[in-house]
């Protein structure tokens, strides 16, 4: 649409037509049609009407016209005179906020120079259309950093290339307004805000769950004329996109085959691995000498496991631990190695990392992740393995634990239930916890997940998905009703018993 305005100011307009009522401020045209009075208006445009509904003291007429352009919200009203309208018109003119314009000119003229106007933006809008298109055609497998650069060019707005989740990877910052208004909905978005628009396309693959990028642009007012190109040639730069990342698609899944065949060598050669099978892992990284501790990451359904290896690794990375990690249907699985049987407190330490990482991996795949205890040499690649997968299937029914189990944790937890699954000490443990309510309570669940935790409120908050002083507050009330002090590592141990057999 134009303002009704640059219409006036057209050369062939341009002293052929004035406002006879109303005012063209604030009004805009986006088509124009020669009609009688009988047709009814419609929003956006221009009604010209060949007679006048006002001629031969048909001032009623007239009346009826513009009231019902104002009820459609026409952008005007062109009548074939120059005669100055009525004063009760005017004035009905100026209260419906309609703008009624005169010329005795050429009707034709008038609406074709007008529609070529009108046209204008619209021809703008294709050529730039198409101008992307060949682009990206010209471009086939090039780059999301080319891409976004002829897109942007092509437009003169802000693009940028963001991740599933709204993070930035190429293109204009997000300090530039570039953001996904929902990044969990794999549609077409659009936020319409004070100082512009954001357009975010996703960018999807047949076959893998979720959106695997976003292609986004973002509109400053002043150039609001170009939101619906741009919405155009996102679609058309998503395609594009797409197939990139198809083909990059199929090398990551070559390269996943390949890896789980080296697996699948491996657990079969255990301590008898050929020399080929050796040189084969080493091209790959893969140390099999040494002490190995397995990690198991079971996700839920849905997960792209080949597309969000990349994330895992960078997830253990981040909290201190560079694993060998090999995506499966299942999830992931793979190892840590030291050169020497780690100590106690190094394996302590090397739990902790891997929790620290499986948490940062939860909120994304929900997943549970098991460990395996320390074995030498490339045997002991399959046995930790084995420990990790049946941990992790355990840590999947083990809410209160965070869905983390490291196995050398887990020996010792069963054998303490092991004690305390007796008829003498279950009522005891239903008597000493009673005062906290039901076994499945928040004090209850809180109190488990807090001894089990080592009494770390940061770890439990963490476990239970709340603020740490809610944890602070639960386990000072606990101390309340139970007449106990957690500090005491005797009562710390009984309580510890209790929740084990009421618990699991």
């Amino acid at each position: 649409m134009l303002p009704l305005a640059s219409l006036l100011d057209l050369p062939g307009w341009r002293g052929r037509v004035r406002v006879l009522g109303g005012s063209p401020t604030g009004r805009r045209v986006g088509s124009v049609v020669l009609v009688t009075d009988r047709v009814e208006p419609r929003v956006g445009v221009l009604v010209a009407t060949a007679s006048d509904p006002a001629a031969e003291g048909s001032a009623w007429r007239l009346d009826a016209l513009l009231r019902r352009a104002a009820d459609a919200g026409a952008g005007a009203v062109l009548l074939p005179t120059t005669t100055d309208l009525p004063a009760p018109t005017r004035l009905l003119c100026s209260r419906l906020e309609v703008c009624v314009l005169g010329s005795e000119g050429s009707f034709l003229e008038l609406l074709t120079e007008a529609a070529v106007a009108l046209a204008a933006p619209e021809v703008v809008r294709a050529r730039t259309v198409l101008r992307v298109h060949t682009g990206l055609a010209s471009g086939r497998g090039d780059g999301p950093a080319r891409l976004v650069t002829l897109i942007a060019e092509a437009l003169g707005v802000p693009v940028a290339v963001l991740d599933r989740g709204g993070q930035h990877l190429e293109g204009s910052p997000q300090e530039a307004g570039l953001a996904v208004p929902r990044p969990g909905e794999a549609v077409p978005q659009r936020a319409v805000l004070a100082n512009g628009t954001t357009l975010a396309q996703p960018v999807l693959l047949p076959g893998i769950p979720g959106v695997q990028r976003w292609l986004v642009a973002w509109v400053p007012n002043e150039r609001d004329d170009v939101v619906e190109t741009t919405a155009d040639c996102l679609v058309a730069g998503a395609v594009a996109l797409a197939g990139r990342l198809a083909m990059d698609r199929l090398v990551l899944e070559r390269d996943a085959r390949a890896r789980t065949a080296l697996l699948a060598d491996v657990l079969r050669g255990g301590d008898d691995a050929s020399a080929l099978l050796r040189r084969r892992a080493a091209a790959t990284g893969w140390p099999l000498d040494g002490w190995h501790v397995g990690v198991h990451v079971s996700t839920g359904d849905g997960v792209d496991n080949a597309g969000l290896r990349a994330d895992a690794l960078a997830a253990f990375a981040a909290a201190g631990t560079e694993l060998v990690l090999v995506e499966q249907d299942s999830g992931w699985t793979g190892w840590w190695t030291a050169p020497r049987e780690p100590s106690a407190e190094q394996v302590r330490t090397l739990a902790a990392s891997l929790r620290a990482g499986h948490r940062e991996l939860q909120g994304s795949t929900g997943c549970a992740t098991g460990v395996g205890r320390p074995h030498p040499g490339p045997g002991g690649i399959a046995a930790t393995l084995a420990e990790a997968s049946d941990a992790a299937r355990l840590a999947g029914n083990r809410p209160e634990r965070g869905r983390f189990l490291h196995v050398d944790q887990l020996g010792v937890a069963q054998t303490l239930l092991a004690w305390t699954r007796t008829s003498t000490f279950e009522p005891a443990a239903q008597s000493l916890l009673a005062p906290l309510g039901a076994p499945d309570g928040e004090l209850v669940r809180t109190l488990a997940a807090y001894l089990d935790a080592e009494s770390s409120v940061t770890e439990t908050a963490a476990v239970l998905g709340v603020h740490r002083n809610t944890v602070a507050a639960r386990t000072a009330r606990v101390e309340q009703l139970l007449h106990v002090d957690l500090g005491d590592p005797d009562q710390r141990l009984a309580l510890h018993l209790a929740c084990r057999a009421l618990t699991t």
